[in-house]
């Protein structure tokens, strides 16, 4: 499979300011790959949070990631004041394929890009439930068509 070209600012319809901390950077001097995934979580939820979607400690509903994935394509350090682009690719009966990149400051092409899968349960039982009415509400804006490419990538069947 050829690997991705980075996406670009406007392919996302949510964008989210994170400064890098001090602890994001590893011993080679740049943020360290598992934090681009911390940034991705940070966004997503700080969308749905404002949008009365998520309320993290209430919610009966909680979405648990069965899949994520992640390519690179440029450095990111500290200090650095990073944009995370939101996306919504794929919106099923019970999941929703998060898109997300990261922006390096005054960087129209995204430093990395990825997704994650998630599966909306009942906190209790852990059981697949529909999307609630308000998630879908907060989901409609991010909304976007999801390319083959993107699907094969993931590999993971959404319903």
């Amino acid at each position: 499979m050829p690997r991705p070209k980075p996406h670009r600012r406007a392919d996302y319809p949510h964008h989210h300011a994170i400064a890098t901390r001090w602890m994001d950077n590893d011993a080679y001097g740049h943020v360290n790959n598992a934090v681009h995934y911390s940034y991705f979580d940070t966004a997503v939820n700080a969308w749905l949070i404002a949008r009365g979607a998520l309320a993290i400690q209430e919610s009966t509903v909680v979405g648990l990631v069965v899949d994520s994935g992640c390519q690179y394509f440029a450095e990111l350090n500290y200090p650095e004041t990073v944009t995370v682009g939101v996306r919504a690719g794929r919106i099923g009966r019970s999941s929703v394929r998060y898109e997300v990149a990261v922006f390096g400051e005054g960087a129209d092409a995204a430093a990395a890009q990825g997704h994650f899968v998630h599966v909306y349960v009942d906190r209790a039982s852990r059981k697949p439930v529909s999307l609630p009415a308000a998630l879908r509400a907060a989901l409609e804006p991010l909304r976007v068509g999801t390319t083959e490419e993107e699907t094969e990538i993931s590999g993971v069947r959404l319903d």
